[in-house]
């Protein structure tokens, strides 16, 4: 099987019992997921919890543990089918290198001869919706401008999965938001699929259809947002009925706007719901619920 053949009703990404080492560590431990074609999956952990080591096995950069599960892209095996596999995986590590003495059109050029399925009049195309030009020399362009100018070039591969490692780190807020415009405008169409990793949580939410939280090494949340809504039910309250609150072991206590919020994982008893106002929990405060570690304990206020 090669990447053009894989089923296009089989997801595009399968990890049963996946363990990966880093050295002596055990960066990704036992995880097993799937994502589908057509979503935007956000990739969540602290710095450490194995989020580039898993990127990195899916584009045969690492290799899993002998024996110790599986892990399929296109129905490929990232390490042994690599070649084949990078036909139609695009991925941008968390530094966006390009050669700074090349002018853009000639990376065009460059990526015309490398890849099969790269199209230099959708790269041009998508670059009319930066600042960056044809001309422009790289090592003349801003952080924004490289990422933006690396997006392009990618994009332009008619690949079907996206995998995007911290893409805009280090951005201000207004080339971080052209970046994901354009990603969403321009590449996600209902039949690919982005792996995003961030620390930007807050900026992303609005565009994720799944999220997948590693801690230390383990998938401790693989969901949807729309059943994340479901299942996750956060209460507003007020602080004469916190000892109530607490008393139905909330996941996470934490303070909002004119008061205090608890976080449950399942909606709690009839009576618990009735001494507060049900809310959206956000991406951010279930993070926090489900990977904080003790000494940053956010449960006493």
């Amino acid at each position: 099987m090669n990447a053009a053949t894989h089923s296009a009703s089989a997801p595009l990404v399968e990890a049963h019992g996946l363990t990966v080492r880093y050295g002596a560590k055990r960066a990704v431990d036992e995880v097993s997921f799937s994502i589908p074609k057509g979503r935007v999956v956000g990739l969540l952990g602290h710095n450490g919890a194995g989020k580039t080591t898993l990127m990195k096995a899916m584009v045969g950069l690492m290799s899993p543990d002998k024996g110790a599960g599986t892990l399929q892209v296109l129905g490929l095996q990232p390490q042994r089918d690599r070649v084949s596999l990078l036909e139609s995986v695009c991925y941008i590590p968390d530094v966006a290198i390009l050669p700074r003495w090349a002018r853009v059109g000639d990376l065009i050029t460059l990526m015309s001869g490398l890849h099969p399925r790269f199209s230099a009049e959708r790269a041009r195309q998508l670059l009319r919706r930066t600042s960056v030009g044809l001309s422009d020399r790289v090592r003349a362009l801003s952080k924004g401008m490289v990422v933006q100018a690396h997006l392009a070039l990618v994009a332009a591969i008619d690949a079907r999965l996206m995998i995007l490692d911290e893409p805009t780190l280090g951005l201000d807020v207004l080339s971080r938001k052209a970046f994901y415009e354009m990603l969403i405008d321009e590449w996600c169409d209902g039949e690919r699929s982005v792996l995003i990793s961030t620390h930007q949580v807050e900026e992303i939410e609005s565009l994720l259809s799944d999220v997948l939280m590693l801690n230390e090494g383990k998938l401790v949340l693989s969901i949807s947002l729309e059943d994340m809504d479901r299942r996750f039910v956060a209460l507003s309250h007020d602080a004469a009925v916190a000892e109530q609150i607490a008393a139905a072991h909330p996941l996470l206590k934490y303070r909002v706007q004119g008061g205090s919020a608890a976080l449950f994982d399942g909606a709690p008893p009839e009576h618990v719901q009735a001494l507060g106002k049900r809310m959206r929990p956000s991406l951010v405060d279930l993070f926090v619920a489900l990977t904080r570690k003790p000494e940053l304990d956010r449960t006493q206020f």
